[in-house]
């Protein structure tokens, strides 16, 4: 499940594993009644201020070398207080330095270590401290301004409880059994990325349909971000060094995004740049990228409606000036209820293809996508399988982008893969040049882990699906390269089992074979019996019939 580079990771995975699920455990003891969503929230903040706290203080040691203080086991300070308490005029100098350094700073009061035990000995300012914290943290701390990064965070909710004593003492229950659950751990810095992307697969298992706002489970996408690291071009050749920049216009918690950059490493992408309509999971995409190592200068996650196009850098009008991306990888909401008004239809996203209809705006977040893809570039999107075959409006876009050869590969996937939904889902795989005259059709429809809730796609599976698109392998009853006057034949249907058979052959059956082993049988059975009805004869029992 991990999505960071692990190359300085000291945890095994089971001990990852294991942090995660103590994590989970913590949360599901704590809730009460507090519903999953709103816990998340809360456990996931203080999780992500551990972490920014872990990162920080690693860089102010290494910046203040021998001038670090050194504590006592028993002084529970934190050593940047005490150097601060010791140095009042170099601090100013210090921040700057930090400011270059890690793009960040945190005043020593609203360190976890200082938040932590604030909450270990209930004091009673904890609330307002950590209120102050996080208003710091989302104005001050960050060069670019995270603003409202914790605004879905409400520390006066009733919830928590009915005054400000019972929501700070709850408060100081939940900080300090998540200091004492990671204490347990030598915990890595790094390794506290993973246990995030953990509780965020574990809440989403608990929200049910909700969590499909927010979640792309890690094994789909891993094969979304194993095509696009792909070279776009001559997949064969193999993974792309580097990738200017990554586009994900519905990146939910940002899981997908941070896939591919595991994929190429931490210095493989430019620039990543994600769009999320929900401002809950919008924060949540921001604290994740920043969680896994990403710098603020290096992602941009922009809180707004994708089909709207409300972000106005991406509405730039001058074709040479509008921002085009490398790689475009997206789980949009499936058959999402949409108002097409008259004025979209003069939108360059949809003016050559048409508008998706009102009940379905799965073509419009594609067409959304696939407008701001480079010439070279290659786009992957998961979408339910009624693209692939539904008439009308969609009918006209599906064969437009078929006639001017845009679709690249159809990848048919097990059902039941998601929180969110039962139905099976497929990738549809695009580019603006498209080298084969065909359409690669992947049935992966058949070939998964059966699961009580879920069913799990494994390495195995994921595997073979990225090697069948690199290398445009043909399998009976698996893939097949499908030339495009079949498919017009078909009148653009891209449905899969049109083109691939699933129907399993019945074995021919050897009569005469059949015939003596049967007689055999009958011949053994007559000869059994009698033996048996001359015993039955000696205990004076009657005989079975012959």
């Amino acid at each position: 499940m991990t999505t960071i580079d692990r190359a300085e990771s000291t945890m095994t995975e089971q001990d990852q594993k294991q942090l995660g699920n103590t994590l989970w455990s913590i949360a599901d003891q704590l809730r009460g009644a507090m519903n999953a969503d709103d816990f998340r929230d809360y456990m996931l903040s203080f999780l992500f201020l551990r972490y920014l706290s872990d990162n920080y203080e690693t860089a102010a040691q290494k910046e203040l070398g021998p001038d670090y203080p050194k504590l006592d086991a028993s002084d529970r300070r934190t050593p940047l207080a005490v150097w601060y308490a010791q140095n009042p005029d170099d601090t100013v100098e210090f921040e700057k330095q930090m400011r270059r350094k890690t793009h960040y700073v945190i005043k020593p009061e609203y360190l976890w270590g200082s938040i932590a035990e604030m909450a270990r000995t209930q004091d009673k300012e904890l609330l307002h401290t950590l209120q102050k914290g996080f208003d710091y943290i989302e104005n001050e701390s960050f060069a670019s301004t995270f603003g409202g990064l914790f605004s879905e965070i409400n520390l006066n909710s009733e919830k928590l409880g009915k005054g400000y004593p019972e929501r700070n003492a709850k408060l100081c229950t939940i900080i300090s059994k998540i200091a004492e659950g990671l204490a347990q751990f030598s915990t890595d810095k790094d390794t506290l990325g993973d246990a995030y992307e953990y509780l965020i697969g574990q809440f989403a298992a608990g929200s049910g349909k909700k969590a499909g706002e927010f979640y792309t489970p890690q094994q789909i996408s891993s094969i979304l971000s194993g095509i696009v690291t792909l070279d776009s071009q001559e997949p064969a050749t193999g993974t792309k060094k580097q990738l200017e920049s990554v586009l994900d216009f519905a990146c939910g918690s940002g899981s997908l995004l941070l896939n591919v950059r595991h994929r190429l490493g931490p210095h493989g992408i430019g620039k990543i740049f994600g769009q999320e309509k929900n401002i809950t999971t919008y924060n949540l995409a921001r604290m994740n990228m920043l969680l896994h190592g990403v710098k603020d200068s290096e992602f941009e996650i922009y809180h707004g409606d994708t089909l709207t196009n409300d972000w106005d850098w991406l509405r730039e009008t001058n074709p040479a000036k509008m921002p085009r991306f490398d790689a475009v990888v997206a789980n949009p909401p499936f058959s999402y209820r949409w108002e097409p008004l008259d004025a979209l239809g003069e939108d360059m996203r949809f003016k050559n293809y048409g508008l998706a209809p009102k009940s379905a705006a799965d073509f419009a977040f594609l067409l959304h996508g696939f407008h701001y893809l480079k010439p070279e570039g290659v786009m992957a999107i998961i979408l339910p399988h009624g693209v692939l075959f539904r008439g009308g409006v969609e009918e006209r876009i599906r064969t437009k982008l078929l006639k001017d050869g845009h679709i690249d590969t159809v990848i048919g996937l097990p059902a039941n893969l998601f929180f969110s939904t039962g139905i099976p889902v497929c990738i549809l795989v695009l580019k603006k040049c498209k080298k084969p005259d065909d359409v690669l059709f992947i049935n992966a429809s058949e070939q998964f882990e059966k699961g009580k809730r879920q069913n799990r796609l494994l390495p195995e599976h994921i595997g073979k699906i990225v090697s069948t698109y690199q290398f445009r392998k043909e399998e009976e009853r698996y893939a097949r390269r499908v030339p495009m006057d079949e498919i017009a034949a078909n009148g653009y249907n891209l449905n899969i089992s049109r083109y691939i058979s699933t129907a399993r052959q019945e074995e021919e059956v050897d009569l005469a074979l059949v015939h003596n082993e049967l007689t055999e049988l009958e011949k053994r059975i007559k000869e059994n019996t009698g033996k048996h009805n001359e015993f039955l004869k000696e205990l004076g029992l009657p005989p079975l019939p012959q």
